[in-house]
């Protein structure tokens, strides 16, 4: 765990570093990129949650099903290439949050 003089002395070299007046500006940028996100994995999250209800449905064929699922892995940065759709499911449920998460 880092104490108070651990994070003291990072802050002392983040200022000799950036400069003052560029410490809020990136940590700003930090802020927004994580937020960013965030907001992607639940944008993944929830069509991979609509791309599951529908094939169950029978609103998607087999072959829609994979093209919308290897959609949602290349969009998380997980390679689709010689996986099996359940395989693929697992490898996106494991990079989403951990909340609902979508069953075959």
């Amino acid at each position: 765990m880092i104490g108070t003089n651990e994070l003291l002395i990072i802050l002392a070299v983040a200022v000799f570093l950036f400069g003052a007046n560029k410490l809020p500006e990136l940590a700003r940028n930090l802020g927004r990129s994580a937020a960013e996100f965030e907001k992607a994995k639940r944008e993944a999250e929830l069509e991979l949650i609509e791309l599951e209800r529908k094939y169950r449905e029978g609103e998607y064929t087999k072959s829609e099903r994979r093209v919308k699922l290897e959609k949602i892995a290349k969009d998380l940065g997980i390679d689709p290439t010689n996986k099996s759709d359940e395989e693929l499911l697992d490898e996106i449920n494991k990079a989403l949050p951990k909340t609902e998460k979508a069953e075959p």
